[in-house]
Formats: C-alpha cells, sequence, structure tokens
C-alpha cells in the first residue's frame, strides 16, 4: 500500500489518473493502470520484496495492455533485480520518482480501445459504489484534463 500510494500521487502531480487492481481481458489484475493526458495507458506492477519479484512471472504478460510497462518498489529493494526493458520507479509512500523511464510500445487500436472502456467502466463503477456507501466525492477540479 505504501509503495502504491507514492505512485498514485507521483502520477497525480503527472496529470495521469490511476486506478488500482485493475481486471484485465485476460483475467489478471494489474496493480496500476494509469491514463495520461495524451491517452497513453501505462501499467505499474508492484513488488515489495526480492521474493515477491522472483515468484511473480506474470508481468511479461502486461506488456499486451499497455503502452509502457513499470515497476515500483521501494528502497529496500534492490534496484538491479528488475528488467532493463521495463520502466522502473521508486516509492517511499510519500511520494516516487521515475528512475528508469519504460520503452514505448503502442497498443494497436481495437485493443486501446477495449482497455479504456475496461478502465472508463471501472472507475465509473468504482465512483457509484463510493456514493452508495456513503462516501463523499468531490467534483475535481481539471476534470476535462
Amino acid at each position: 500500500m505504501v509503495i502504491r500510494r507514492g505512485v498514485q500521487r507521483l502520477f497525480a502531480e503527472l496529470g495521469a489518473h490511476v486506478i488500482p487492481e485493475l481486471s484485465l481481458a485476460t483475467g489478471r489484475r494489474a496493480d496500476l493502470v494509469a491514463l495520461t493526458r495524451s491517452g497513453d495507458i501505462w501499467i505499474v506492477e508492484i513488488k515489495s520484496s526480492i521474493e515477491d519479484f522472483r515468484v511473480d512471472r506474470k508481468w511479461p504478460e502486461y506488456r499486451l495492455h499497455c503502452d509502457r510497462l513499470f515497476f515500483a518498489t521501494h528502497p529496500e529493494v534492490p534496484a538491479g533485480i528488475f528488467p532493463e526493458e521495463c520502466g522502473f520507479i521508486l516509492s517511499d509512500g510519500y511520494g516516487a520518482e521515475i528512475l528508469r523511464e519504460a520503452p514505448e510500445q503502442r497498443l494497436p487500436p481495437a485493443t486501446r480501445k477495449a482497455l479504456m472502456l475496461r478502465f472508463a467502466r471501472a472507475g465509473a463503477a468504482r465512483l457509484l459504489a463510493a456514493e452508495i456507501a456513503g462516501v463523499a466525492i468531490p467534483a475535481l477540479e481539471n476534470e476535462s484534463e
């Protein structure tokens, strides 16, 4: 949760909107999916330990669902264990920094459309669930961005 919070704060500063734990068409669930101002889709796979990274071999599948793929972790996990062909984000819970940019691999148009719909529907469903639960959801100042 600490890693995720820092990455979400970073992405908010960059003007990207994030949905955590988004289910993909394959049935896998991405830790974070971000939609940038330009419409790019980024996936962030969060790893909290060396062992967490070693036992999880599903991450290459995420490339089929994003324009850029990142790993994110905290300072106690060595950066050298993460593959060079992915971006790398270091988070401390209060914020985060992109230490290595992720190479761009553009999504095919049909995949992009399907993922955008999945992102929008999940966001709307979560907002509705929060409202039904009585959680006040303030309007964003820059909703048009």
